[in-house]
């Protein structure tokens, strides 16, 4: 018994190469437009959701729809019986080519693509003798023929620069190309008092991005995980002026710069070559549209097929010209243009210079995306999780439910906005370390002993202080993450709910202590190594124990250091004693809603994410670039612009 008919099969051996390639073009056009929206767009939001999906359906997908086409035609071109037909699609062979290349926005989905550019290399080969193969089949004298060897062209160019782009993106030539880089924008820098200080001739506004690029060849040493010399690029003469919005504005550069050079086709398009290729491929575009459109006779071939030709030679041109606009619109292109408006030009006019200037930068001004990573943070709540699981329980919703343990998690995960205010408190606590540092060490001690001492500080430091007892780094965030709950919702009664009348340190250890639990639970790679998620299994249940036999709440009065005379059965009771103690008392310097108690907490907190962005593997960082990146992240590369990290060899600061 058949399942299909004579006719259904007849039409789709009709439509099936049409179908294929025109799916091919859709998916080049959806990675265009969407392979870098993924770096400013919050992964778990719904929107982000979709596009993360989306972009990477058509990534996988692309490469297998563009080889299987050309295999058809392989398999088609046996076929003699209908002459004009094949050799109208076998014209399309050069474009499944360009369609293997990808486009400039997205080379790798993750950096294990990257790594995988042997591959890509043995498959240009291959695909290029099997469209080559294609086109031989019916080569001949006609204008159809001719018109494509720039399409072919333009083809092997685009998969050339793709292989090549992951070569040079792969973990070993990463490193072996670092000392081969030049200096970036050193001519736009001069030195007075000791201090590396941006040309007056530079506009206040271009000065993060100026000075992102000096730092640039800083970070690609970081990422590949080899020692930096600091005193060879004089970062915190840079740092130590900003403010904290424009420290952070240069991290988000510096990083959005990483992302081009691991995930897009930034390191050959930006290159004088790259643009001599894109011309090159531009023309022959438009070129092979032209003389589509003057020369070929469009009724040798079925209506069908001229549409499809007609598609993809307009798709091709349109690619190409977004990948100008992209191109123009681009920091790189900001920053040639912030060069040549300081260079010396002797044989032109300085008012024709000028207003190049003033049209080029109004232009890119209008063109450029401002935002470079979604400027987000995870809030995970503990307390909230094991609520609405017991409220569901108690309507009997958990029994509809057929999720699974993660997506439990997921439907209580929220967003917070890394706003200034915390921008501002993170900076000046990274400043205020540095300023200690060279303040308090001993002219006797090394500077690397005493930075090493200061990075090893997880928050026991500021407990010890206080006269708390200290716990391994995962109980750690655990605990202060109940404490910091409890007492936020303690105080936030006391000012009727109006989170605004809070104190800043109050609601900045909030946000916080929401974040490092988001890390512990969905980032745990990014954290030190730990049982972190088994302790968080056994604190959950604990709690929900603890809320169903609705115990009775007492008051611990106890003085500051008696926490250490209690032996708790779980993290939990020792985090609800510990609440307790914050909470109730009141004749001490930490006395409730005081700002001495947010300050030891904000303290806690500020030093445990110090800890963390340090300890962290850069290979984590740039694995997260890709997912709009991560508060974490940024706080690392800020505390590399101030010194503070033992891949950075230095003897001081002036």
């Amino acid at each position: 018994m058949e399942i299909f008919s004579e006719t259904l099969k007849k039409l789709w051996n009709l439509w099936e190469i049409r179908s294929l390639v025109l799916l091919s073009l859709s998916l080049q056009i959806i990675l265009i437009i969407l392979g870098s929206r993924r770096k400013i767009n919050n992964p778990h939001r719904l929107i982000g959701i979709l596009l993360r999906a989306i972009v990477w359906c058509a990534y996988i997908s692309a490469d297998w729809v563009a080889t299987v086409s050309l295999s058809i035609m392989v398999s088609n071109i046996a076929d003699e019986s209908s002459k004009a037909i094949n050799s109208l699609q076998a014209f399309w062979a050069p474009f499944l080519l360009l369609h293997l290349g990808g486009p400039d926005t997205i080379t790798a989905y993750s950096l294990e693509d990257n790594e995988l550019w042997l591959r890509h290399l043995l498959g240009l080969f291959v695909e290029v003798v099997v469209a080559f193969n294609v086109f031989l089949r019916f080569w001949s004298s006609n204008a159809l023929t001719i018109l494509a060897i720039p399409v072919f062209t333009t083809g092997i160019v685009k998969y050339g620069e793709r292989t090549w782009v992951l070569w040079s993106s792969s973990t070993q030539r990463f490193k072996d190309c670092l000392d081969l880089s030049p200096d970036h924008c050193l001519e736009l820098f001069q030195y007075e008092m000791h201090s590396l200080v941006i040309k007056q001739e530079v506009d206040r506004e271009d000065h993060n991005l100026v000075e992102a690029y000096y730092s640039y060849k800083r970070l690609k040493y970081l990422f590949a995980n080899q020692i930096v010399n600091e005193n060879k690029y004089h970062n915190y003469s840079i740092i130590k002026e900003k403010e904290a919005e424009n420290a952070f504005k240069l991290v988000a550069i510096e990083l959005a710069l990483m992302y081009d050079v691991l995930y897009t086709k930034a390191s050959i398009v930006y290159s004088r070559f790259g643009i001599c290729l894109r011309c090159i491929t531009f023309i022959s575009s438009v070129s092979a549209l032209v003389v589509f459109f003057i020369i070929i006779d469009k009724h040798s071939y079925p209506v069908p097929d001229v549409t499809v030709t007609y598609l993809l030679l307009l798709g091709a041109v349109l690619l190409e010209i977004y990948a100008f606009i992209l191109l123009f619109s681009s920091d790189r292109t900001k920053l040639w243009l912030v060069k040549f408006k300081v260079a010396p030009h002797n044989h032109i006019s300085t008012t024709l210079v000028n207003n190049f200037w003033r049209f080029a930068n109004c232009l890119h001004s209008h063109l450029s995306n401002k935002k470079r990573w979604s400027a987000s943070m995870g809030q995970y709540s503990l307390m909230n999780s094991v609520l609405k699981n017991r409220q569901r329980g108690l309507l009997g919703l958990d029994k509809l439910s057929c999720t699974s343990e993660l997506l439990e998690k997921y439907q209580y995960l929220t967003w917070e906005d890394v706003n200034v205010n915390l921008q501002e408190t993170i900076f000046n606590y990274l400043k205020a370390r540095v300023d200690d540092l060279h303040k308090s060490r001993p002219l006797a001690k090394p500077f690397k002993k005493s930075l090493d001492e200061l990075l090893s500080k997880s928050g026991e430091d500021v407990l010890k202080r206080y006269g708390y007892d200290d716990e391994e780094y995962d109980a750690r965030i655990i605990i202060w993450h109940i404490v910091t709950d409890e007492c936020y919702k303690f105080d936030l009664k006391n000012v009727d709910e109006d989170a605004t009348k809070l104190d800043q340190n109050c609601r900045i250890s909030k946000c916080l202590s929401d974040y490092m639990l988001y890390l512990l639970l969905f980032r745990p790679s990014m954290l030190p190594k730990g049982i972190g998620e088994i302790r968080y299994e056994h604190t959950y249940l604990h709690m929900e124990r603890y809320y169903e036999a609705k115990p009775y709440k007492h008051k611990l009065r106890a003085n500051k250091g008696m926490t250490s005379n209690i032996i708790p059965h779980s993290v939990f009771e020792q985090a609800n004693n510990l609440a307790s103690e914050l909470k109730y008392e009141d004749d001490d310097e930490i006395a409730d809603g005081s700002k001495e108690k947010w300050k030891m907490i904000s303290e806690v907190w500020l030093e445990m994410l110090a800890y963390a962005a340090q300890n962290c593997e850069w290979k984590e960082h740039a694995q997260r670039l890709r997912q709009g990146g991560e508060l974490l992240t940024h706080v690392s590369v800020l505390m590399v612009n101030f010194g503070l990290n033992k891949q950075v060899v230095s003897k001081g600061y002036s």
